[in-house]
Protein backbone atom coordinates (compact mmCIF):
# COMPACT_ATOMS: atom_id res chain seq x y z
CA UNK A 1 0.00 0.00 0.00
CA UNK A 2 3.09 2.36 -0.17
CA UNK A 3 3.23 2.59 3.67
CA UNK A 4 7.03 2.65 5.03
CA UNK A 5 7.99 2.19 8.30
CA UNK A 6 11.10 3.67 9.43
CA UNK A 7 11.94 2.13 13.05
CA UNK A 8 10.33 -0.71 14.47
CA UNK A 9 7.19 -0.42 16.58
CA UNK A 10 7.59 -1.53 20.08
CA UNK A 11 4.15 -2.85 22.16
CA UNK A 12 5.03 -2.75 25.37
CA UNK A 13 2.83 -2.92 28.79
CA UNK A 14 1.11 -4.96 31.28
CA UNK A 15 0.69 -9.30 30.73
CA UNK A 16 -2.85 -9.13 29.50
CA UNK A 17 -2.65 -5.90 27.49
CA UNK A 18 -3.49 -6.79 23.93
CA UNK A 19 -0.26 -6.62 22.95
CA UNK A 20 0.33 -9.84 20.94
CA UNK A 21 -3.12 -9.17 19.24
CA UNK A 22 -2.98 -5.76 18.71
CA UNK A 23 0.90 -5.76 17.87
CA UNK A 24 -0.44 -8.64 14.80
CA UNK A 25 -3.48 -6.46 13.90
CA UNK A 26 -1.36 -3.04 14.07
CA UNK A 27 1.47 -5.16 11.39
CA UNK A 28 -1.42 -6.18 9.15
CA UNK A 29 -2.77 -2.56 8.82
CA UNK A 30 0.96 -1.65 8.15
CA UNK A 31 1.92 -4.10 6.16
CA UNK A 32 5.15 -4.82 8.10
CA UNK A 33 5.87 -8.31 9.88
CA UNK A 34 5.26 -9.15 13.45
CA UNK A 35 7.05 -10.64 16.24
CA UNK A 36 6.04 -11.48 19.56
CA UNK A 37 9.70 -11.53 21.74
CA UNK A 38 8.39 -14.28 24.04
CA UNK A 39 7.45 -16.45 21.38
CA UNK A 40 10.73 -16.14 19.91
CA UNK A 41 12.07 -16.99 23.64
CA UNK A 42 10.12 -20.17 23.67
CA UNK A 43 11.21 -21.38 20.37
CA UNK A 44 14.72 -21.12 20.70
CA UNK A 45 14.85 -22.41 24.41
CA UNK A 46 11.93 -25.29 23.32
CA UNK A 47 10.35 -23.92 26.97
CA UNK A 48 7.37 -22.07 27.67
CA UNK A 49 8.37 -19.26 29.59
CA UNK A 50 6.55 -20.31 32.68
CA UNK A 51 9.44 -23.68 32.53
CA UNK A 52 12.03 -20.95 31.59
CA UNK A 53 11.04 -19.30 35.19
CA UNK A 54 11.03 -22.46 36.80
CA UNK A 55 14.09 -24.04 36.02
CA UNK A 56 16.31 -20.99 35.88
CA UNK A 57 14.74 -18.19 37.33
CA UNK A 58 13.76 -14.82 36.37
CA UNK A 59 16.93 -12.87 36.38
CA UNK A 60 18.37 -15.83 33.57
CA UNK A 61 14.98 -15.04 31.97
CA UNK A 62 15.52 -11.41 31.59
CA UNK A 63 18.87 -11.58 30.82
CA UNK A 64 18.13 -13.99 27.50
CA UNK A 65 15.06 -11.82 27.26
CA UNK A 66 17.20 -8.43 26.58
CA UNK A 67 19.46 -10.28 24.17
CA UNK A 68 16.62 -11.80 21.81
CA UNK A 69 14.67 -8.19 21.98
CA UNK A 70 18.11 -7.20 20.91
CA UNK A 71 18.61 -9.29 17.91
CA UNK A 72 15.04 -8.56 16.70
CA UNK A 73 15.24 -4.99 16.77
CA UNK A 74 18.46 -5.08 14.19
CA UNK A 75 16.33 -6.64 11.89
CA UNK A 76 14.16 -4.98 9.39
CA UNK A 77 11.66 -2.65 10.94
CA UNK A 78 8.16 -4.25 11.95
CA UNK A 79 6.12 -4.68 15.19
CA UNK A 80 7.27 -6.33 18.18
CA UNK A 81 5.45 -6.79 21.22
CA UNK A 82 7.23 -7.41 24.52
CA UNK A 83 6.87 -9.56 27.55
CA UNK A 84 5.27 -7.30 30.72
CA UNK A 85 8.97 -7.19 32.20
CA UNK A 86 11.12 -6.34 29.49
CA UNK A 87 10.74 -2.48 29.37
CA UNK A 88 11.55 -2.23 33.20
CA UNK A 89 15.06 -2.40 32.21
CA UNK A 90 16.75 0.41 31.80
CA UNK A 91 19.09 -1.18 28.89
CA UNK A 92 16.51 -2.85 27.16
CA UNK A 93 14.35 0.51 27.43
CA UNK A 94 17.84 2.25 26.12
CA UNK A 95 17.73 -0.18 23.05
CA UNK A 96 14.03 0.39 21.81
CA UNK A 97 14.64 3.93 22.05
CA UNK A 98 17.44 3.72 20.11
CA UNK A 99 16.10 1.45 17.59
CA UNK A 100 12.39 1.84 17.81
CA UNK A 101 9.60 3.57 18.87
CA UNK A 102 7.98 2.46 22.39
CA UNK A 103 3.93 2.15 22.72
CA UNK A 104 2.17 1.65 25.95
CA UNK A 105 -0.85 -0.13 25.98
CA UNK A 106 -2.19 1.33 29.48
CA UNK A 107 -5.07 -1.05 30.16
CA UNK A 108 -7.00 -0.77 33.75
CA UNK A 109 -6.82 -3.28 36.61
CA UNK A 110 -10.04 -4.69 36.67
CA UNK A 111 -10.09 -5.41 32.22
CA UNK A 112 -6.55 -7.19 33.35
CA UNK A 113 -7.62 -9.15 35.63
CA UNK A 114 -10.37 -10.46 33.38
CA UNK A 115 -7.78 -11.19 31.10
CA UNK A 116 -5.41 -13.30 32.81
CA UNK A 117 -6.87 -14.55 35.99
CA UNK A 118 -8.28 -17.42 34.38
CA UNK A 119 -4.81 -18.47 32.79
CA UNK A 120 -2.28 -20.63 34.32
CA UNK A 121 0.82 -19.55 32.04
CA UNK A 122 1.53 -16.43 33.91
CA UNK A 123 4.04 -17.16 36.21
CA UNK A 124 4.25 -14.02 38.37
CA UNK A 125 0.82 -14.59 39.53
CA UNK A 126 1.32 -17.88 40.94
CA UNK A 127 1.02 -16.76 44.47
CA UNK A 128 -1.89 -16.71 47.02
CA UNK A 129 -3.27 -13.56 45.90
CA UNK A 130 -2.88 -13.28 42.02
CA UNK A 131 -5.05 -10.40 41.95
CA UNK A 132 -3.17 -8.50 44.39
CA UNK A 133 -0.07 -9.53 42.81
CA UNK A 134 -1.30 -8.19 39.51
CA UNK A 135 -2.10 -4.95 40.88
CA UNK A 136 1.16 -4.35 43.02
CA UNK A 137 2.98 -5.21 39.87
CA UNK A 138 1.12 -2.84 38.03
CA UNK A 139 1.54 0.31 40.59
CA UNK A 140 4.93 -0.64 40.40
CA UNK A 141 5.33 -0.49 36.57
CA UNK A 142 3.17 2.29 35.44
CA UNK A 143 5.92 4.58 35.77
CA UNK A 144 8.22 2.99 34.10
CA UNK A 145 5.61 2.60 30.94
CA UNK A 146 5.15 6.24 30.95
CA UNK A 147 8.51 6.40 29.54
CA UNK A 148 7.36 5.03 26.44
CA UNK A 149 7.09 7.40 22.88
CA UNK A 150 3.35 6.75 23.01
CA UNK A 151 0.46 5.69 25.55
CA UNK A 152 -2.65 4.14 24.33
CA UNK A 153 -5.47 3.72 26.68
CA UNK A 154 -7.16 0.61 25.75
CA UNK A 155 -10.86 1.03 26.30
CA UNK A 156 -13.15 -2.09 27.98
CA UNK A 157 -14.99 -3.55 24.96
CA UNK A 158 -12.96 -2.43 22.03
CA UNK A 159 -12.25 -4.78 19.50
CA UNK A 160 -8.49 -5.41 18.62
CA UNK A 161 -8.78 -3.22 15.32
CA UNK A 162 -9.90 -0.27 17.48
CA UNK A 163 -6.99 -0.21 19.60
CA UNK A 164 -4.90 -0.98 16.54
CA UNK A 165 -6.12 1.45 14.79
CA UNK A 166 -5.67 3.90 17.71
CA UNK A 167 -2.10 3.33 17.67
CA UNK A 168 -1.47 3.70 14.00
CA UNK A 169 -3.15 7.02 14.53
CA UNK A 170 -0.82 7.57 17.52
CA UNK A 171 1.87 6.51 15.80
CA UNK A 172 1.24 9.15 12.53
CA UNK A 173 2.45 12.19 15.54
CA UNK A 174 5.71 10.85 15.48
CA UNK A 175 8.55 12.37 13.20
CA UNK A 176 9.92 10.54 10.38
CA UNK A 177 8.39 6.99 11.62
CA UNK A 178 5.96 6.79 8.87
CA UNK A 179 5.79 7.18 4.88
CA UNK A 180 2.73 6.80 2.76
CA UNK A 181 0.05 5.97 5.78
CA UNK A 182 -2.74 8.18 5.24
CA UNK A 183 -3.68 10.75 7.95
CA UNK A 184 -7.35 9.09 9.13
CA UNK A 185 -6.57 5.49 8.88
CA UNK A 186 -9.14 4.15 10.61
CA UNK A 187 -11.13 0.49 11.64
CA UNK A 188 -12.72 -0.95 8.43
CA UNK A 189 -9.69 -0.72 6.63
CA UNK A 190 -9.64 -4.54 6.18
CA UNK A 191 -10.53 -7.86 8.14
CA UNK A 192 -9.41 -8.99 11.62
CA UNK A 193 -8.10 -12.47 11.38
Amino acid sequence: MGRRLHRGVVLVGMMGAGKTAVGRDLARQLGVGFTDSDAEIEAAANLTIAEIFARDGEPFFRQKEAQVIARLLDGPPGVLSVGGGAFLAPQTRALIAARGVSVWLKVPLDLLWARVRRKTTRPLLRTPDPRGTLARMLAEREPVYALADVTVEARPGDAVEATAARVLEALQAVPALLNGVPAGVRKGAGGHD
